[in-house]
């Protein structure tokens, strides 16, 4: 018998064994039906959304990013041509909410000629943090654009390794999401430290808030602020499991939890119960620490803002910061229900927010920030026009690092290693490489940023109002941000100091550089 006619025989008799296990199981309908041929469909089931990716959707059909949205990410990231050309893709006449920036014949700022690659002018956020409230450590943030919270446990280590190393070469900020302050986390960029409902990295043994070891964390790191975490976008009001097999020496270090046992977050804190503890645990943390102390939430019910604006208009304790997570968040694992129905979407629910706050004379007291597929220049600038004074940015930051949206992050399959703790996968990814994707990124955004300001005549995004937005209605109307959201004139700018200060800066900025400065302290 020759080698080929044993090597037949072999697969002949592996597909028999194959259409008898299929015929003899009660499992799969399908399989018993049709043996071995069945299987193609479960093939085709499992790399569905890798064809639909590369051979079947368009430009603008996929969801959460689309192919247009990924290269342009992509382009950034490796400081290639992001350019597209021929025209949008994008039936403008048709879609109603497609925003519409309208740009200005004649305006204060004058833009460059041109802007070379790697020459990069300051993007200094438009607010102090901290400075209304006068924190001992109150800083004003190096970049307008930050990377967002996403946690130790979630991403790999050598993703968020990544993201810190590319945050100090971006001279911006990395939240270290609510797993912790890893060793990961140790690379260079400045920090803000996440405080979720499981106290990860400032707990005792029995799982408490513990005060002592915040502060030690603190001092350990360049943590430059707090923010305590309600809820987020992918699922607000549920807790979280990270399953045992899951919880690896180095998890359960940076938590301060047990190694090899199921990891759980409550869906509530147990350090305040209201709005008023709320914000006596807020000033508890700034006094003990001097740092700013900020929230973050997704928008549901809007009776706790209320609550919260009075109380901060009465009492005079207070938040400094709002970070606010839209209903299109996504880099938390969660049923579908809560990924597709659970919160608003981010600008219903941050101009619901902003607007409460400026009812109550507060707006100009506090840093509001934006997250929810905010890494785009569309949707950023929308961000700001509404009031945004700094952008996070999560997946985006992801993409940047080697992500392709292959959806499995629940999976602990992720192809690129950047959402695994499995050594194999994560091998792959090289940190040295992926942070200078992950700084030209954040830089590349920026810089759009910079110049859709100054084609709306304005020295920084920040300074941009609702009026220079428009939303389409349809093909031949549409209707004024301001309008959409019942803004009122000067609702979604800073302070007149603010505004002086940052046209200061902005004016002042040298010429050159790679990065803009880290953040200046001014507490």
């Amino acid at each position: 018998m020759t080698w080929a006619t044993r090597a037949a025989a072999a697969g002949l008799s592996a597909l028999a064994g194959v259409a008898a296990r299929d015929l003899l199981q009660r499992e799969h309908t399908l399989l018993r039906n049709f043996p071995v041929i069945g299987h193609a469909r479960y093939l085709l089931e499992s790399v569905g959304p890798e064809l639909r990716q590369y051979l079947v959707a368009g430009n603008n059909e996929e969801r959460p990013f689309t192919r247009d949205q990924r290269r342009w990410v992509y382009a950034s990231a490796k400081k290639e041509n992001n350019y597209f050309g021929f025209g949008t893709d994008n039936d403008l006449e048709y879609t109603a909410g497609y925003p519409v920036i309208k740009h200005r014949t004649f305006g204060r700022a004058v833009p460059a000629t041109h802007v070379e690659a790697g020459h990069e002018m300051p993007l200094p956020g438009a607010k102090v943090l901290g400075g209304p409230r006068g924190r001992a450590r109150a800083f004003r943030p190096g970049s307008v654009v930050n990377i967002s919270a996403m946690s130790f446990g979630s991403l790999s280590g050598r993703a968020v390794e990544s993201l810190n190393r590319g945050a100090a070469l971006a001279g911006c900020l990395q939240n270290t999401g609510e797993g912790g302050l890893s060793a990961h986390h140790r690379h260079g960029g400045e920090l803000v430290f996440q405080i979720g409902t499981a106290y990860f990295g400032c707990r005792d043994e029995d799982g408490r808030f513990d005060l002592a070891r915040l502060k030690d964390l603190v001092a350990s790191a360049p943590v430059r602020a707090l923010e305590v975490k309600l809820s987020q976008g992918a699922k607000p009001g549920l807790g979280g499991v990270l399953p045992a097999a899951k919880v690896s020496a180095e998890i359960a270090a940076a938590r301060g939890v047990p190694e090899g046992v199921d990891c759980i977050s409550p869906s509530r804190h147990a350090e305040f119960s209201d709005a008023d503890s709320l914000l006596d645990w807020v000033e508890l943390l700034a006094t003990e620490t001097g740092l700013p102390v900020g929230i973050k939430s997704a928008v549901g019910d809007m009776a706790f803002w209320g609550e919260l604006t009075d109380l901060m208009a009465t009492t005079g304790r207070g938040v400094d910061f709002v970070t606010i997570d839209g209903g299109e968040g996504g880099t938390g694992a969660a049923p579908l229900i809560f990924t597709d129905s659970v919160s608003l979407p981010f600008q219903l629910g941050f101009a619901r927010v902003y607007s409460t706050f400026a009812r109550a004379g507060l707006h100009e007291q506090v840093t509001f920030i934006g997250g929810g597929k905010l890494g785009l220049p569309d949707n950023a600038i929308v961000a700001f026009a509404l009031g945004c004074d700094l952008v996070n940015v999560a997946r985006e930051a992801m993409l940047a690092i080697g992500c392709i949206q292959a959806q499995k992050c629940h999976t602990d399959t992720c192809p690129t290693g950047v959402a695994t703790q499995n050594p194999w996968l994560s091998h792959g990814l090289d940190p040295e490489l992926k942070s200078v994707r992950a700084a030209t990124y954040i830089a590349t955004l920026r810089r759009d940023l910079r110049k859709v300001a100054e084609a709306c005549g304005v020295e920084h995004p920040g300074l941009i109002d609702s009026s220079a937005v428009e939303i389409l209605t349809g093909r031949t109307a549409s209707r004024p941000l301001a309008e959409v959201y019942e803004y009122e004139p000067g609702w979604g700018l800073p302070s007149v100091a603010d505004r002086e200060e940052v046209i200061r800066l902005m004016t002042e900025a040298p010429q050159g550089g790679s990065a803009p400065p880290s953040p200046t302290a001014v507490g």
